[in-house]
């Protein structure tokens, strides 16, 4: 028991020191790259404000808090969704949470994003009434996969962490023009590495649990002469099913959770995001949330659906992002676990 905790106080110390040398650079607001990393992905995480570092649950949890799968109650946990984001932008992800075993050597997490970003017109400026002329379109591309792992060092500590491939074609471009007078194209593409680490810790009052995690870490990427950060983000968060606090509650009929993120940004200043998750009798679910200071987006809020059957739990869940400029965000997640 000692050394387990002895291991994730290390962890945690080891996390900190990253973050605080990667942050302690001067701060560039708004200047970092490959901002497709920084969208809440799940329905249901989504549906109560994205708050959810401190929430253990399926395999969605890789895509916010590694350490989210690592008491995964099933031999494996799958999740798939679609986001349709502004500007008639599409993300569609995939995770997948085993734990063989019963977990006893700990939980494999897989996951897969990609962003299609739709046809966009190529122009170069010329010599004419217009001022330039058409290309042909192009389509930007973006994709990441990861791979992870976490473990319960103890029936209190909990730790992930998990490394993905992150890949960007920003398609072709013009860039000068032969003796003949064809177009000189290249492509713009780049990729890097990046790294998550998380814990989760029970702090033996009720089901009040704490989370941290940071996510996106990874040495600067140039395109082309510029360079630019990943959109590195550290979160410390709570969660609780606040019905704990009362007696005489059902809580196989009714529970309530309550998740509080604070969240430290590169890029932008700190935001604190908060919702709540009321389930009626395991089945039926709704959410609402708020991440402020924010000037674009308003309220989220969603519905879930639960049911097992044959040994198999399904769900479906559904999150609406009220948006101030763009058009409002919908996004739809399936999950299945045996």
């Amino acid at each position: 028991m000692k050394k387990n905790i002895i291991t994730a106080v290390l962890i945690c110390l080891i996390t900190l020191n990253l973050t605080s040398l990667n942050f302690g650079q001067q701060q560039k607001l708004a200047q970092t790259g490959m901002k497709f990393l920084s969208l809440s992905l799940d329905a249901r995480a989504t549906g109560f404000g994205g708050g959810v570092t401190a929430d253990e649950g399926g395999a969605a949890s890789i895509f916010y808090n590694p350490a989210g799968i690592a008491r995964l109650d099933n031999l494996a946990s799958v999740t798939l969704g679609r986001v349709s984001y502004i500007a008639d932008i599409n993300y569609n992800y995939a995770g997948i949470a085993l734990a063989p075993y019963n977990g006893d050597y700990g939980v494999i997490g897989i996951s897969f994003m990609n962003v299609d970003y739709g046809s966009l017109q190529g122009t170069v400026r010329a010599n004419n009434d217009q001022g330039f002329v058409d290309v042909g379109t192009f389509s930007p591309s973006a994709y990441a996969f990861g791979l992870g792992y976490s473990k319960a060092l103890s029936e209190k500590f909990a730790v992930g962490g998990d490394v993905r491939y992150v890949h960007q074609d920003l398609g072709s471009s013009v860039v000068n023009t032969d003796a003949s007078g064809n177009y000189i194209s290249e492509v713009n593409k780049t990729n890097v590495l990046s790294f998550d680490f998380g814990i989760i810790y029970k702090t033996g009052f009720k089901s009040l649990d704490f989370g941290m995690d940071v996510r996106n870490f990874s040495r600067e990427v140039t395109y082309k002469q510029e360079s630019f950060q990943l959109p590195l983000i550290f979160k410390i968060g709570l969660s609780m099913n606040v019905l704990d606090l009362l007696d005489n509650v059902d809580r196989d009929m009714h529970s309530l959770l309550i998740c509080i993120d604070a969240s430290h940004p590169r890029d932008y200043p700190e935001q604190i995001s908060f919702g709540g998750e009321y389930t009626f009798m395991k089945l039926v679910s709704l959410r609402v949330g708020y991440v402020a200071p924010t000037d674009v987006e308003g309220i989220d809020a969603g519905i879930g659906i639960k049911h097992s059957f044959a040994g198999y739990n399904f769900s479906f869940d559904y999150s609406f992002t009220q948006n101030k400029v763009f058009a409002s965000e919908h996004r739809f997640t399936l999950g299945f676990a045996l």
